[in-house]
């Protein structure tokens, strides 16, 4: 499912559009967000079907190697261990993947070298190699062999980046949200699963499809409440010489801890504080926390915070 924190990046990103833009359409900038929610999901059976393609080519590597006009001993006794990876197995023949694949077309047959680039970073390194060596049939270590290509090659394969970025402008700042989906992915899957498995959903549950929404739109309603808000936080500092994006993100935070009764304020200003950390510079991310500091304690004096559900109990 589409993490939280990624919801709240689709939701800072959209709130910029929409400021920045001439129209204010609040129903345009709504379809959009649940558009590019819906493409988060997309990148992520794309990057499943990343291994199948990975393992193909190992397999094609093979063949070729085989109908050499003069192949070695090697080349006719291959080691088929990669290729015969269990969970790759399952992914590639996971219905619903193949499902996704009839139905939006989605493949990676127009990035050849991509694949090629992976496939030989993969056979240069050690973990392929004592794996290939091991002549274990262990469902974890194929597991683990597969984990290791997402966390260490396709997430750090320059050229991936580049790749999506051309593909959609949905998916810049995507890649490390959807890989952790597949860890996830990788983790749920047992050696005795069929065809059937499910994978992961797009939202965790109904919470989280109406999160997102609800917060695009209360911080709109409550923009200038949160900027008057800011300004006597601020020392009454001129909100307009605050950086735009930090501004937003602050606004955000404030709704999120007036509006949304079952999310701890801790997690709430922990999440922003790192959404801060890699949109905005050092200073303002600092300068941010001191706001949301003095914001928590003016809210709670006003009777602004009213937390319920369980262990929230001395929130408020």
């Amino acid at each position: 499912m589409i993490s939280r924190r990624l919801l709240r990046v689709k939701v800072l990103q959209m709130l910029y559009a929409f400021y920045t833009s001439d129209i204010k359409d609040v129903n345009k900038a709504e379809k959009e967000l649940h558009f590019s929610v819906n493409k988060s999901y997309e990148l992520y059976k794309l990057l499943l079907l990343l291994i199948i393609d990975i393992r193909q080519y190992a397999e094609t590597r093979i063949e070729i190697a085989r109908n050499k006009l003069r192949p070695s001993k090697e080349d006719m006794n291959p080691n088929y261990q990669f290729i015969n990876n269990s969970l790759i197995h399952q992914i590639s023949e996971n219905n619903q993947l193949q499902n996704y694949i009839n139905t939006t077309g989605i493949s990676w047959v127009k990035y050849p070298v991509l694949v090629k680039a992976i496939y030989n970073e993969l056979i240069k390194s050690d973990v392929y190699k004592n794996y290939m060596a091991s002549g274990s049939k262990s469902y974890e270590e194929d597991k683990r062999l597969v984990s290791f290509i997402y966390t260490d090659l396709i997430i750090c394969n320059e050229d991936l980046h580049h790749i999506l970025e051309e593909m959609s402008i949905y998916w810049n700042d995507d890649t490390e949200y959807i890989i952790s989906m597949i860890i996830k992915t990788i983790k749920n899957f047992k050696e005795k699963d069929t065809r059937e498995k499910s994978l992961l959903s797009l939202y965790k549950n109904d919470e989280d499809r109406d999160f997102f929404v609800q917060l695009f739109r209360k911080t709109i309603i409550n923009r200038d409440y949160c900027l008057e808000l800011i300004k006597e936080t601020a020392n009454n500092w001129d909100v307009e010489r605050i950086a735009f994006l930090d501004t937003l993100i602050m606004q955000m935070a404030i709704t999120e801890l007036m509006e949304f009764q079952s999310i701890p304020t801790k997690v709430t200003l922990n999440e922003y504080l790192d959404i801060a950390k890699y949109y905005s510079t050092e200073k303002s991310n600092s300068f941010i926390n001191g706001i949301l500091d003095k914001v928590l304690i003016n809210l709670r004096s006003d009777n602004k915070i009213n937390k319920t559900g369980r262990g929230l109990i001395g929130e408020n």
